[in-house]
C-alpha cells in the first residue's frame, strides 16, 4: 500500500448525549478554535439518550464558522433519501458549504424495526444504499427527478435546493459487497477502530483500490477517513502513548495505508486540545517531510544540484531577494520581511544584537530541498494568520464592550460573556500552538542543524533564547485574559482588563512577527541544505 497524497484532516466524534448538551456545544467550539477541520455525529434515532443528529448538526453549524459537519454515519433505513438530501443541501447552504454526508446501510435492525423502519437482509441493505446514493446525487443536481428502484423511487420530483458545493458522500464499509459499492460510488471510505483495527486496513484498502479501478476510478479519488479512539499516557499500544507517539503512528498509517482523515472519538476537552495542537501539527509535518523525501528519492541534505542558479526552480525569487541585498536567500525561497513596525515602545530584547550566519556562497538547491525551506515559511504564515484572527476577536470584544450602555439587557450580557469565552479559548489554543512549534524546534530541528552546520550555533542560541522570551509574553497574555474574563468586561475593572489584554497582544505581535522574520532569514538556507531532521 502507499500514500495517496491527500491533504490531511483532523476532527472529533463526540457522543451526542442530551444530558450533556452544554458540554457538547463547548467541546465543538473548542475543536474549531483549536484548528480542527471536522466534527461528526453518530446517528441512532432509536437511542433515547441521544439528540437528533440533523437538528444537532444544524445548531453546531449556527454556532461555528469554519469547521466541517457530518453525520458519521446517517441511518439510511430511518431517513428517506430525498429528505436526507434536502436536509444536507439546506445545511450546506446555511453553513456556506461545510457539510459532508456519511451514509450507512443499517445496523441494529431490532431497534430500527421498533422505530418503524423496514428490516432488510444484508443484500437488501447494500442494494438500498446503492439506490440512495444515486437518488441523493440526482436530487442535488436539481430539476425534475425520476427514479425507479426496488427500495426508493421519485416520480417527477422537483428537486432542490442545490447545495453550496459538491457534498462528498462517505460510506462506512467492511464487507466485500460494501467495499465494492464504496469503490464504485463513494467519495470517502470511513472505517472505525473496533471494527477495523490498523492491521486490517491494508487488506481492506487494497480491496477498495481494486473496486475503484474496476469502476474506472483512480483509488486516490476516495478519501480514507478513520474513526479512532485512544488514551494519552505512557502505553505502548496504538494511540495509547504520548502525543508524539500518536503522531508517529498516524503518520505511519497515512504513508503506508493512505488514511488521510482522522476523527477522534472523545468527550474530553483536554484530549481535543492535545489532538488539535500537539498531535495534528506533528502528523502534518512528519508526512510533509516524508513526501518531500519521496519526491527526490533521497534524504534531506543531499548534495546541491550542479544546475546553474539562473536555470534552477525559484531563481527568479532568489534574484529578486538578492537585488534587495538579502545575500542569505540562496534557497529559492523568500523570507518574510520585517517592516520595522512596533506597537509597544518597550521591547524585551535588543534586535541589533542578533547574530547572523551566511553559510556557503553560490549554492542552489533542487525543488524538493527548496520545499523543505518553504515549509518553514508556510508554518510561520499559519502562525501569522492565526495571530491576526486573535487580534480580530479582541477587536470585536472591545467594540462590543464600548457600545454597551449601563442599561444593557441580559441578552447583551450573555453575548459579551460568550465573546469573552471565545476569545479566551481561541487565545489559549493559539498560545499552545506557538509553544508547541517552538518546543519542536528546540528539541528536534535545532539540534539537527547544530550537528549539520556548527557555524550556525550562535544563531540557534539566540533563537532558543527568544523562544523563552516569547513564552513569557504568552504567559503575560494568558494572565491578562484571565483578568478580562473575571471582570466580565464590565465597569472600570473591565476597561483596565481590556487595556491590559490589548497591550499584551500588541507585545506578542511585536515579538512574534520580529522573531519569525529573523528565523526565516537565518534558517531558510540551512533547512534547504539539511532538512528538518
Amino acid at each position: 500500500m502507499a500514500d495517496y497524497g491527500q491533504e490531511l484532516e483532523f476532527g472529533i466524534f463526540p457522543t451526542p448525549e442530551a444530558a450533556r448538551l452544554d458540554d457538547l456545544l463547548g467541546l465543538v467550539q473548542l475543536a474549531e478554535v483549536s484548528g480542527l477541520d471536522l466534527v461528526s455525529v453518530q446517528d441512532h434515532p432509536y437511542q433515547d439518550t441521544y439528540l437528533d443528529t440533523w437538528t444537532l448538526l444544524s445548531v453546531l453549524g449556527a454556532r461555528t464558522s469554519t469547521i466541517k459537519l457530518a453525520p458519521n454515519v446517517a441511518n439510511l433505513p430511518l431517513r428517506p433519501p430525498v429528505v436526507l438530501a434536502k436536509a444536507a443541501a439546506t445545511l450546506d447552504l446555511v453553513t456556506g458549504g461545510r457539510v459532508e454526508l456519511g451514509l450507512g446501510a443499517g445496523a441494529f435492525w431490532d431497534a430500527i424495526e421498533a422505530a418503524g423502519g423496514v428490516r432488510r437482509t444484508p443484500g437488501e441493505a447494500v442494494d438500498a444504499l446503492d439506490e440512495a446514493i444515486r437518488l441523493i446525487r440526482a436530487f442535488w443536481a436539481g430539476g425534475s427527478v425520476r427514479f425507479e428502484g426496488e427500495h426508493y423511487r421519485a416520480a417527477g420530483l422537483h428537486a432542490g435546493p442545490v447545495p453550496a458545493h459538491d457534498i462528498p458522500i462517505w460510506v462506512g464499509a467492511y464487507k466485500p459487497r460494501m467495499i465494492r459499492l464504496t469503490g464504485r460510488l463513494a467519495d470517502g471510505w470511513v472505517p472505525s477502530m473496533g471494527y477495523a483495527d490498523p492491521p486490517a486496513l491494508p487488506d481492506l484498502s487494497a480491496a477498495l483500490d481494486e473496486a475503484a479501478v474496476a469502476a474506472g476510478r483512480a483509488p486516490e479519488e476516495i478519501r480514507r477517513i478513520y474513526n479512532v479512539f485512544g488514551r494519552f499516557g505512557t502505553g505502548s499500544g496504538f494511540l495509547q502513548g504520548t502525543p508524539d507517539d500518536w503522531a508517529e503512528q498516524l503518520a505511519g498509517l497515512t504513508l503506508e495505508t493512505g488514511m488521510s482523515t482522522y476523527v477522534l472519538g472523545t468527550d474530553s476537552p483536554d484530549d481535543v486540545r492535545r489532538f488539535a495542537t500537539e498531535v495534528a501539527p506533528t502528523v502534518r509535518q512528519l508526512v510533509e517531510t516524508e513526501r518531500a523525501r519521496a519526491a527526490t528519492g533521497s534524504a534531506p541534505g543531499a548534495p546541491a544540484s550542479d544546475t546553474p542558479g539562473s536555470d534552477s526552480p525559484g531563481s527568479d525569487s532568489r534574484a529578486a531577494a538578492e537585488s534587495r541585498g538579502d545575500s542569505r536567500n540562496r534557497a529559492g525561497v523568500t523570507p518574510t520581511p520585517d517592516d520595522g513596525t512596533r506597537l509597544v515602545a518597550e521591547q524585551p530584547w535588543d534586535e541589533s544584537a542578533r547574530p547572523t550566519h551566511d553559510g556557503p556562497d553560490g549554492a542552489s538547491y533542487p525543488a524538493a530541498q527548496q520545499g523543505l525551506a518553504q515549509h518553514l515559511v508556510d508554518i510561520h504564515d499559519g502562525l501569522r494568520a492565526e495571530l491576526q484572527q486573535v487580534r480580530g476577536v479582541l477587536d470585536q470584544v472591545r467594540t462590543g464592550h464600548l457600545t454597551v450602555g449601563a442599561a444593557r439587557s441580559v441578552v447583551n450580557t450573555m453575548t459579551m460573556r460568550q465573546n469573552n469565552w471565545t476569545l479566551g479559548a481561541y487565545c489559549e489554543s493559539y498560545c499552545r500552538i506557538v509553544t508547541g512549534h517552538h518546543t519542536l524546534e528546540d528539541r528536534s530541528v535545532f539540534p539537527h542543524l547544530r550537528r549539520s552546520e556548527p557555524g550556525l550555533g550562535p544563531v540557534l542560541d539566540r533563537l532558543e533564547a527568544e523562544h523563552d522570551v516569547i513564552h513569557d509574553v504568552l504567559e503575560q497574555f494568558d494572565r491578562a485574559l484571565v483578568q478580562l474574563v473575571a471582570s466580565d468586561g464590565t465597569g472600570a475593572s473591565g476597561e483596565r482588563a481590556l487595556d491590559d489584554v490589548q497591550h499584551a497582544i500588541d507585545l506578542l505581535t511585536d515579538t512574534l512577527l520580529s522573531h519569525l522574520a529573523y528565523e526565516e532569514r537565518e534558517l531558510i538556507g540551512p533547512l534547504a541544505r539539511h532538512g528538518f531532521n
